[in-house]
């Protein structure tokens, strides 16, 4: 038995759809705020967060739903294909509300924040500020009076971003479940690190498409337009390339000839739930902890980055950024074979202590070191990929075939919960303490994730059946 690379690629292709999405709003949608409407960080997080407050309970809830679906595609497809036609659409609205916004601020004569030659002060309405974080703080009060006179534009702004929240919800915890249903279990961190190399390649295509047209203070409607035909595009090659149900029962039949596997999928969801054993119990919910305690480091970072290489270091985001996602890709594949080796949880403790590196270094990092950052995020990169590729397959190690999706769901409840807090509590810190504070404020939590870490004991790689031992030797194409 063999990894299917051809297959998994082409299952990936879902979850790269998800990171291209994300990679934009997460980055274009803190500009809008910050930018042309003139909300602080505190403000911002809170809007930045609302995505978490509505997954945290419909991607759990679609999850189960999404187990108990039966339809001629498939129990996730029909999510996949329907949630993403109707959020890429949506989400152009979403860039037509903003450049509406944008012409107001055009027409008030509001200027943009300059730096004056090489002194390190800036100037906005002629007058110097010592810092450009301060200069932007005034720029934003100017902003925001032109918000609260025409709140209308606000309240649609927010209004259709929570629909096409609400859709994406839909179908992110099919997309995920998807790959585990397809995939034996011993071979699911290898085609984990598959799926996160395709979402790493998502969000590097995303990357790209906003270096070239994501500028500031101008109009993001062609670079949300190109992204929706971009994620449709693909969709059609995911429909023509992926029947679920025929990849199912190829994945039981594999996992029951090599003894992983020892009833059909038809006689476990007949079966009565089972409860956890409480040592299993144990693990499940330290690591759910660990996910919260890395998200909330991670996300912090990342969330903010787009505004505070813009203020504090006063260059672009996007390099950074891809550097970060080219990291990544490169230590995906390598990464999953060597948990596969020496176990998902001893690397999972190590991309901790890789992430705390990088984030100690962004610390330090200011306008004139700012090489650092380049170092930061490629070490990031590489922290988060091993940690990406094996805590998933641990939380769905605990699950069976017929709640695949509920245990996908508990693994975005905890990481979204941490995205619902992370982003306020990392912005009122910037707002109280300074921007300086981000990356400090990530470093202690990648801290409190290995500690947490620490103490689970399940999950991980069960020993591999004989039969199966040349499943490991090569990923097959």
């Amino acid at each position: 038995m063999k990894l299917n690379t051809k297959k998994t690629i082409f299952v990936g292709l879902a979850f790269l759809i998800i990171c291209m999405f994300w990679q934009v709003y997460d980055n274009i949608i803190v500009k809008m705020l910050n930018n042309n409407f003139g909300f602080n960080q505190t403000w911002s997080g809170v809007i930045m967060s609302l995505d978490n407050i509505l997954a945290l309970f419909l991607l759990p809830l679609f999850g189960v739903i999404s187990d108990r679906t039966v339809s001629k595609r498939g129990r996730r497809t029909p999510f996949i294909f329907w949630g993403i036609i109707i959020s890429s659409i949506l989400f152009i609205g979403v860039a037509v509300i903003d450049h509406f916004q944008l012409q107001l601020i055009k027409e008030a004569n509001i200027p943009l924040v300059e730096a004056i030659g090489n002194t390190g002060d800036y100037t906005y309405r002629g007058v110097i500020y010592a810092s450009s974080e301060a200069a932007t703080i005034a720029r934003a009060a100017d902003v925001m009076a032109i918000t609260k006179a025409n709140v209308g534009i606000l309240i649609a702004f927010i209004l259709v971003l929570l629909i096409v929240l609400v859709v994406m919800a839909t179908y992110r915890t099919p997309a995920v479940s998807l790959m585990p249903d397809v995939t034996p279990k011993p071979l699911r961190s290898k085609a984990n690190a598959i799926i996160n190399l395709m979402g790493a390649a998502g969000g590097i295509f995303s990357l790209g498409l906003m270096a070239f047209l994501a500028k500031d203070h101008h109009s993001y409607i062609l670079l949300f337009a190109v992204l929706a035909l971009a994620m449709n595009l693909l969709l059609g090659l995911f429909m023509t390339t992926v029947k679920e149900p025929e990849l199912v029962a190829m994945m039981h039949e594999q996992s029951q000839k090599y003894g992983i596997e020892e009833i059909s999928v038809t006689e476990e969801v007949a079966m009565a739930p089972e409860k956890m054993a409480p040592e299993v119990k144990k693990s499940f919910l330290l690591i759910m902890i660990s996910i919260v305690f890395w998200f909330m480091a991670y996300n912090a970072a990342t969330t903010k980055f787009s505004i505070y290489s813009q203020v504090m270091l006063n260059m672009g985001f996007t390099l950074p950024l891809l550097i970060a996602q080219g990291a990544a890709i490169a230590v995906f594949i390598p990464i999953g074979i060597i948990a596969s080796k020496v176990g998902r949880k001893k690397t999972i403790l190590t991309g901790i202590i890789i992430l705390f590196v990088a984030f100690t270094l962004g610390f330090v990092a200011t306008a004139a070191t700012k090489v650092l950052i380049y170092f930061t995020m490629s070490l990031a990169g590489i922290g988060w990929a091993a940690i990406n590729v094996n805590s998933y397959p641990m939380i769905v190690e605990m699950s069976k075939g017929r709640n695949v999706g509920k245990y996908t769901g508990y693994y975005y409840t905890a990481s979204m919960a941490a995205q619902i807090v992370t982003p306020i509590l990392s912005g009122a810190m910037m707002d109280l303490i300074g921007m300086k504070s981000l990356f400090a404020y990530s470093a202690v939590f990648c801290v409190l994730a290995f500690i947490t870490m620490l103490f689970v004991k399940h999950g991980d790689s069960k020993p591999i059946p004989t039969k199966t031992i040349e499943a490991y030797e090569s990923l097959d194409e």
